[in-house]
């Protein structure tokens, strides 16, 4: 393999992840491309990531297709240096100057950077390879992250507008730009599109190259794919999405052996669905779960909120903000609750205390549902919960949040109330202890003061980890929280 050719591995892309599917390619062969230019988008199980270069020079191979999931420290993307000629030139050029037919050329990379060591072994090299390459070239790890001193050939997209967790706002429409030159769309070289647009056409079946862009010089935006999508026949995509079902053909045999019915289609389990199916059976298959659960009159904190909101209509906190208010006040009052259970490896067993509280909180997105956390969650109030709890929201439901953002919970808080249910059997978030639902919040027949009344009422659930605590502390939390939505200003006032 010529030296003027430099082959990028797929890096760790966050804590120890070993594979990532390849969505789609934002280069193509001959592309010329900048340190830190996003080359490939690609799905991991935990979010949607852009990857940058950290070479320039020219694409020369591509290794993958859309769909394909890759492992870590296997070649991603061949770049000839500057300078060093145009195209796949380099690779075809460098085999016939060895005397080798230019088919042994893919072959040659391929012997570039098979070692011959443990697979394990492999990702590890890779990965201190790339942060390597990192420090002498890319200060860029995932784009988003930013590079010192502004690198140039980054890009920066704008994000949907923030969507809150109790009572969900309409998303007002935005354009998303085109960002990335050298994107090209069969008969269409003008219309670089946004991957988010892209991602749009590919999981409805449209084609890209039956629209006619709307954008300066004929580019595609996300009206243009929205138009399309509303028509009454809306053309097949050349190339579906991995994540929607693929119809089963009759030449593949469709007729199911136990049932005898049609197999309508075969969804493969990847990406965030592999992800948290694997974490949901480890939870099951580990963990002693028990659970606990109370009705509490909210009528007080609707109340005291209602009251706020004519003061700020623009700066009161959601109502899931003050729950996780009081939910961080009695994990202080009852740290059990936010540690981790650990064995080692000989055997040995400990519980695992955190100085701190990263709050977690379930969100149901496009691609499954998530959990983002809110890192340092006891040091805010219930203002600064909510902002951040619907940044995140807004990150996660984009496919951008980060593998820190989604992987560093203690205890999870889930509002399953916005589906309109009352309770749950929840599974806790492995590997975490604990886990507190909310129901809806509706009206029924409360006793108050001896008298009945209609209040305002949910349930809370609390499934947590008999190994760490007994019933007792569970309880003891789960009415703490309960009083404190009950009575919202004596508990603020102490907190």
């Amino acid at each position: 393999m010529s030296s003027d050719l430099q082959v990028f591995r797929l890096p760790d892309l966050g804590e120890g992840l070993t594979e990532a599917e390849l969505v789609n390619w934002l280069v193509a062969v001959g592309d010329q491309v900048k340190v830190d230019q996003p080359i490939a988008e690609v799905e991991t199980a935990k979010s949607m990531v852009e990857v940058p270069s950290p070479y320039a020079g020219t694409v020369a191979e591509l290794h993958g297709e859309a769909g394909q999931t890759l492992d870590v420290g296997k070649p991603l993307i061949s770049i000839a240096r500057v300078g060093a000629g145009s195209g796949p030139g380099p690779v075809a050029g460098s085999a016939a100057a060895a005397g080798a037919p230019a088919a042994a050329a893919p072959a040659a990379a391929d012997d570039a950077v098979s070692t011959g060591i443990p697979a394990s072994a492999e990702v590890s090299a890779a990965a201190e390879t790339y942060r390597t390459e990192e420090k002498a070239g890319s200060g860029n790890v995932l784009i988003g992250y930013g590079t010192p001193g502004g690198a140039t050939g980054g890009r920066t997209r704008p994000r949907k507008a923030s969507v809150a967790v109790v009572e969900p706002a309409a998303v007002p429409e935005v354009s998303f730009e085109p960002a990335v030159a050298g994107t090209r769309i069969p008969g269409k070289l003008s219309a670089v599109i946004s991957p988010l647009v892209r991602k749009m056409a590919r999981d409805h079946g449209v084609s890209l190259d039956s629209i006619e862009g709307s954008g300066a010089s004929g580019l595609i935006m996300r009206r243009d794919v929205e138009a399309a999508i509303s028509a009454p026949e809306a053309p097949a995509a050349s190339a579906p999405a991995p994540a929607v079902p693929v119809a089963a053909s009759a030449a593949e045999g469709s007729v199911d052996g136990r049932t005898g019915l049609a197999v309508s289609a075969r969804t493969p389990v990847r990406g965030v669905r592999k992800a948290v199916a694997a974490n949901m059976t480890k939870s099951r298959s580990e963990i002693p779960e028990a659970t606990v659960w109370v009705d509490v009159d909210a009528t007080a904190l609707l109340d005291m909120r209602a009251e706020l909101k004519k003061r700020a209509p623009h700066d009161t906190p959601g109502l899931l903000a003050f729950i996780a208010r009081f939910v961080t006040a009695g994990l202080k009052k009852y740290p059990a609750l936010n540690t981790r259970f650990e064995t080692g490896a000989d055997g040995s067993q400990e519980i695992v205390g955190f100085d701190g509280i990263n709050l977690g909180f379930a969100a149901q997105t496009d691609r499954g549902l998530v959990v983002p956390s809110v890192r340092n969650a006891h040091t805010m109030s219930a203002r600064e919960l909510d902002a951040e709890i619907r940044r995140l929201t807004a990150v996660a439901r984009d496919g951008k949040a980060t593998p820190t953002e989604l992987g560093s919970g203690t205890f999870t808080l889930n509002n399953y109330g916005v589906f309109g249910v009352d309770g749950s059997a929840a599974i806790i978030n492995y590997p975490e202890v604990a886990m507190l639902g909310v129901g809806r919040i509706i009206d029924k027949p409360w006793v108050v003061n001896g008298e009945l009344a209609v209040r305002k009422v949910t349930e809370l659930t609390l499934a947590f980890d008999h190994r760490v605590c007994d019933g007792e502390t569970a309880a003891g939390f789960l009415r703490y929280v309960a009083d404190a939505i009950e009575n919202p200003g004596g508990a603020l006032a102490d907190m």
